[in-house]
């Protein structure tokens, strides 16, 4: 079965939230965005504020879903939370941004979900 980009965008995305969920998160927005950029996931849990921003890769082809972030894409994840935070009268609550690296076998086979956290440093914003 061949899977579009944006369906294996959504399936990581969606494998992301379970994750979080099950780690007690509570789901606030789903791919919210504005002029600045895109959210893929936004949620709350005991230390504050969690953007995170899932790369789904199937195969190595295009490398690791680590290796798919780049400087660029944290400042432009940096913008978009500082937005979502202003938008909501929140810029003083603590926040950070998570990797969610997701990998699947050609075949579709889930073979890992990562969490790699503060992937946004001081020098993304």
């Amino acid at each position: 079965m061949t899977q579009t980009r944006l369906g294996l965008g959504r399936r990581g995305e969606t494998l992301a939230v379970e994750r979080l969920e099950a780690r007690d998160c509570e789901i606030v927005a789903r791919n919210w965005r504005c002029p600045l950029g895109e959210l893929d996931v936004v949620a709350r849990d005991a230390q504050g504020w969690l953007f995170v921003e899932v790369r789904t890769r199937r195969g190595r082809g295009f490398g690791t879903p680590e290796e798919s972030l780049t400087a660029a894409k944290r400042r432009h994840v940096a913008a978009a939370a500082q937005s979502f935070l202003a938008e909501r009268g929140a810029l003083d609550e603590p926040w950070r941004v998570e990797l969610a690296a997701i990998e699947l076998s050609q075949r579709g086979e889930l073979l890992r979900v990562d969490f790699i956290p503060n992937v946004v440093t001081g020098a993304d914003l």
